[in-house]
C-alpha cells in the first residue's frame, strides 16, 4: 500500500476529523475563555486584592534606565508571573469547560446491547447445558 493510500486512510477516519473539529473549536472557545478571564473574571478579583492588575505584576530583576530624552536606554528584566497566573486561571476554566462537555456527552451515549447470539450459538448452548445437565 502507497503511502498517499494510507494517509488517505488516516485522513478520513472519524477520530482524526474529530480531533480537527475539537482543535478548531477550543481554539475559538479559548479567545471567549481569555476575554472572560481578562475583563471580567480578573479585574474583581485584583480589586480584591488591592487594585492589583495581575498582568502587571512582576518580579524586576534589572530595572530599566531613561536616557535624559526620556527614551529607554536600557529594557527592564523581569519576570511577569501575573501573566501566568492569568494564563492558569484560564487553563482552569477552559478544562472544567472540556470536562462539563464531555461528562454532557457520555450521559447521551447510549450503551449498545450486546448482540443478539446468532442460531448456531444458540444451538452449541442448548448442547453445552445438555452435557452439564446429562453429568
Amino acid at each position: 500500500m502507497g503511502i498517499l493510500q494510507e494517509f488517505k486512510e488516516f485522513a478520513v477516519k472519524g477520530n482524526f476529523v474529530d480531533l480537527a473539529v475539537a482543535v478548531v473549536l477550543g481554539a475559538a472557545s479559548g479567545k471567549v475563555v481569555t476575554a472572560i478571564v481578562e475583563k471580567i473574571i480578573m479585574p474583581p478579583v485584583g480589586i480584591a486584592l488591592g487594585q492589583v492588575n495581575f498582568s502587571d505584576l512582576k518580579i524586576v530583576l534589572k530595572p530599566g534606565s531613561l536616557g535624559a530624552d526620556g527614551k529607554e536606554l536600557v529594557k527592564e528584566v523581569a519576570i511577569g508571573y501575573g501573566a501566568t497566573i492569568q494564563a492558569l486561571v484560564d487553563f482552569v476554566i477552559v478544562a472544567f469547560i472540556i470536562f462539563l462537555i464531555v461528562k454532557a456527552m457520555n450521559k447521551f451515549k447510549k450503551a449498545t446491547p450486546p448482540p443478539e447470539p446468532s442460531a448456531q450459538e444458540k444451538l452449541l448452548m442448548e448442547i453445552r447445558d445438555a452435557l452439564k445437565a446429562a453429568k
